[in-house]
């Protein structure tokens, strides 16, 4: 546990899911592709997205930490998403399945937890820093849907992800970005 906590909670190099750059990135957003991965998800019913994100990192965390069929650990990965849905009080919180379980990931024994697969999709990125709130997570999400409509481009725009790179206990130079899917 050791080892998976200094990693959730230092922020040391953590492996992320692969992408490359679609387009050149402008000022205000980037266009990346990022290839099919699995995810360990859960979705938390009714909640504040704070409180969400909060729950469904723990489920996720008890996952890594040997909660699943073969009782393994898992190395913690970046970024921790939350799906954030218009008008919806579901979220859901995900964790990127390690390259060496991309394959076969072990199977969560927690009811709530599961594994899905994303498929290879074009993702619309808005980088910021600081300390993130949901508040400051919608706010870039609505600077970066009025960025994309003005540009016209094509995007779901009737929900978003957000993405955070960071444990709670790095001050400086905090990475977190938005994500719209391109239609």
């Amino acid at each position: 546990m050791i080892k998976s906590f200094k990693q959730t909670f230092l922020s040391l190099e953590l492996q992320s899911p692969r992408w490359s750059s679609a387009e050149i990135a402008v000022q205000d957003y980037e266009l990346r592709h990022y290839e099919t991965a699995k995810w360990a998800s859960t979705v938390i019913q009714g909640e504040t997205q704070k409180e969400a994100l909060r729950q469904g990192f723990w489920k996720l965390f008890y996952y890594i930490q040997g909660k699943n069929e073969k009782e393994m650990k898992i190395e913690m990965t970046v970024p921790v998403t939350c799906l954030v849905k218009s008008g919806c009080t579901d979220f859901k919180v995900s964790f990127f399945v390690p390259f060496e379980h991309q394959d076969s990931p072990p199977q969560p024994t927690d009811p709530n937890v599961f594994i899905e697969e994303r498929k290879g999709k074009a993702i619309f990125v808005r980088s910021f820093g600081g300390f993130a709130s949901p508040e400051k997570y919608a706010e870039e999400a609505q600077a970066l849907a009025r960025i994309l409509k003005n540009v016209g481009q094509s995007f779901h725009e009737d929900f978003y992800y957000t993405a955070g790179y960071d444990s709670p206990f790095k001050l400086f130079n905090r990475h977190n970005e938005v994500w719209y899917f391109k239609k």
